[in-house]
This record gives structure tokens, sequence and C-alpha cells, in this order.
């Protein structure tokens, strides 16, 4: 099993894990892989170290060059822990509302006219009819739920 560091073209850094070097490309090809955070397939392979996994190993000082640069380090890891909790915020929602499809706007003004209880829901608007939902005096917020949260993981 291969782990290899991606990027999307909106520099969203993640990792695959593919059987090969080859299947990683082919899929990529393919557009089989996408980011985990915004679903963009322009998905790129980073330089990566080869990761090894030996037991009693010791750890090694970091070459010279990733100690001269330790903000770009800490720049990166900053990204990849805002990215795992946009992902558990994303998660959550989808948790704790239920989906009404096209039917949200419809929804969202029955709950706000109390004809319906209130309930946290989600789905899908035109931009016209959020704009027309604030003028009601009805809040939403657009959430961007990448693919793969949309699908039941195998």
């Amino acid at each position: 099993m291969k782990v290899l560091d991606l990027r999307c073209a909106q520099d969203h850094r993640f990792e695959g894990w593919f059987a090969s070097a080859e299947d990683a490309q082919s899929q990529m090809s393919r557009n089989l892989v996408q980011c985990p955070v915004c679903g963009d397939h322009a998905v790129s392979r980073l330089p990566s170290a080869p990761r090894l996994n030996l037991s009693g190993a010791t750890a090694r000082p970091a070459p010279m060059q990733a100690r001269a640069e330790p903000g770009n380090a800490e720049a990166q890891q900053l990204m990849q822990a805002l990215q795992a909790r946009y992902l558990k915020a994303v998660r959550q929602v989808l948790a704790q509302t239920e989906d009404v499809g096209e039917r949200f706007v419809e929804e969202a003004r029955r709950m706000h006219y109390e004809e319906a209880p209130e309930r946290g829901i989600r789905g899908s608007a035109t931009p016209e009819d959020v704009q027309a939902l604030a003028e009601e005096g009805i809040d939403t917020f657009p959430l961007i739920v990448p693919d793969a949260l949309k699908q039941t993981a195998h």
C-alpha cells in the first residue's frame, strides 16, 4: 500500500492510499480522486519521502532544509488542522439536521411562519431564493459539503 501526499487546485493537502504509484496516477487521470474538503478532482501528487514502518527504529533528526523553514511546516500543519476541524463540523451538521433537498425554501418558510415544527434543516436553494428568504427575515447560510461526505462510506 502506497500513501501519497496530494493537493487539489485550491491548495488543500491530504493523503491518498493506493495499491501503487501507477494505480494513483491511473485513478487521478480518470478523475476518481477528489479533495475531501472541496470535492475538486484537479488533484496532483506532492513530493514526499517514503514512509517505512520499522519496529524499534529510532527517530532521526529532520534534514537541515526542513529546519530552516519552520514557518512553512507550521503553516501546513495549521492548514491540515483547519481542514480536519471543518470536516468534523460538516459531519456534525449532517448528523444533526434533516435533509429536505429541493424543499428547503418551502420548509424554511413553514418553520418561520410556525406552520411546521422548528428543527435543523439543510437542502438546496438558488441565490434568488436565499435573497427572498433574507428579505422575509429568514436567515440561512451556505454550507459546502464535500461529495465524499454526501455518500455512505464503504
